[in-house]
């Protein structure tokens, strides 16, 4: 039998394996056995419901732990921009209020924390329209220096040892430069002022690829999941625009990441018939979370025969299954990802969902149903 680094590493490599990978994707891609101790309020895995969840996660599952660089002797652009913030209360939510001081105008954002769930919410954006853009291009630039602090990543694996593999996370420039704006002021910037739109992205991106590239080269051998792709997807903007603003800015990354022997993880929720062809073109080693339909617009299958056999998949459980499915019609659902994640040809798939619950509470039903993930998994070909 193969140690779970084991596994996961003969996966990423095209070799022959025991059995499909498991994983909880955030669940143990976090260390959330370790959350489960925090007592702050606005920490949901304090919950008791939490915790044997967690445990399931680490001691049963194929962890892929996300890592992130840490920049030793870094300056940061906000103290030289006029920066500040301000947080606050009301009732139990916590707010802050953060302020550039741009030329001309101040770019201001607000979010909200709940202390019954795992999420920021933006409820007010940096930029929201084009004057706001063309004030926020005039600020200076967050400087590339420091020196990366490799250790700190190399602890968090040796402290898997054998149970799994790290995972830096890293969004791509339009991750990033999207993340600026609400949804409708985004799509409709990059619908109709693509020049304007590309000098944020390669302003992100002269930042972004020259860490993607000290990264790769100095913590070789590695996986990464590059996140942004969904923002240009069908519905939110036409496949015509995926090359432009995604394989232009994360192609460069995939390109250094591999350089270096490592694997790129592209992760795109939502639709990818149409953006298809453009993923296959930046030739990554992975591909997330593959969700089926309704959510997404391709079965499994199908996604393995147009891809092609040297990218592994990972996912095909759609979180929302996990939490409102009964057991005996979720396990249905993982027989056929099961099925259809390890026919034919291909490089290797990895059973995992599209996320994971944010809310206090675990209900039994939603534990049986992780449970059932690992039952089949481990199982599977035997």
């Amino acid at each position: 039998m193969m140690t779970r680094r084991e596994r996961l590493m003969a996966t990423l490599e095209g070799r022959p394996v025991d059995r499909p990978a498991v994983n909880f994707y955030e669940i143990g891609g976090w260390n959330v056995l370790a959350a489960c101790d925090d007592p702050d309020e606005f920490n949901v895995y304090n919950d008791p419901s939490w915790r044997p969840l967690a445990q399931l996660a680490e001691e049963k599952t194929d962890i892929i732990r996300m890592v992130g660089p840490i920049w030793k002797g870094r300056s940061r652009r906000d103290a030289a921009i006029g920066t500040r913030s301000e947080t606050w209360r009301e009732g139990r939510s916590s707010f802050t209020r953060t302020v550039l001081t741009a030329p001309g105008r101040d770019l201001t954002s607000v979010t909200r924390r709940d202390p019954e769930t795992m999420t920021t919410w933006t409820i007010e954006h940096v930029l929201k329209s084009v004057e706001d853009v063309k004030a926020y291009l005039q600020l200076p630039e967050e400087p590339f220096e420091g020196d990366l602090d490799v250790e700190a990543m190399a602890a968090g694996e040796r402290e898997l040892g054998e149970a799994g593999i790290v995972m830096i996370d890293r969004g791509d420039p339009l991750c990033e430069v999207a993340g600026l704006f609400s949804m409708a002021d985004y799509t409709v910037l990059a619908m109709t002022e693509g020049a304007l739109f590309h000098r944020l992205l390669e302003r992100s991106a002269r930042r972004v690829h020259e860490e993607t590239e000290t990264i790769a080269r100095e913590f070789p051998g590695r996986l990464w999941r590059i996140c942004g792709s969904e923002y240009a997807s069908e519905p939110y903007l036409p496949p015509s625009l995926y090359a432009e603003y995604v394989n232009r800015y994360a192609g460069p990354m995939v390109r250094a990441i591999q350089d270096h022997g490592g694997y790129a993880r592209i992760h795109s929720h939502g639709n990818l018939r149409g953006i298809l062809p453009h993923i296959i073109a930046m030739g990554p080693a992975g591909l997330d979370p593959c969700e089926p339909p309704p959510q997404g617009d391709i079965e499994l299958i199908d996604l393995r025969r147009q891809i092609g056999a040297e990218t592994v998949l990972f996912g095909n459980i759609e979180s929302s299954d996990i939490e409102t499915l009964a057991p005996a019609a979720f396990e249905t659902k993982v027989v056929a990802a099961l099925t259809e994640g390890t026919a034919g040809e291909g490089r290797g798939f990895v059973l995992m969902p599209s996320s994971c619950p944010y809310g206090r509470t675990i209900v039994p039903n939603v534990l049986a149903n992780y449970e059932t993930m690992v039952r089949l998994a481990t199982g599977w070909g035997g």
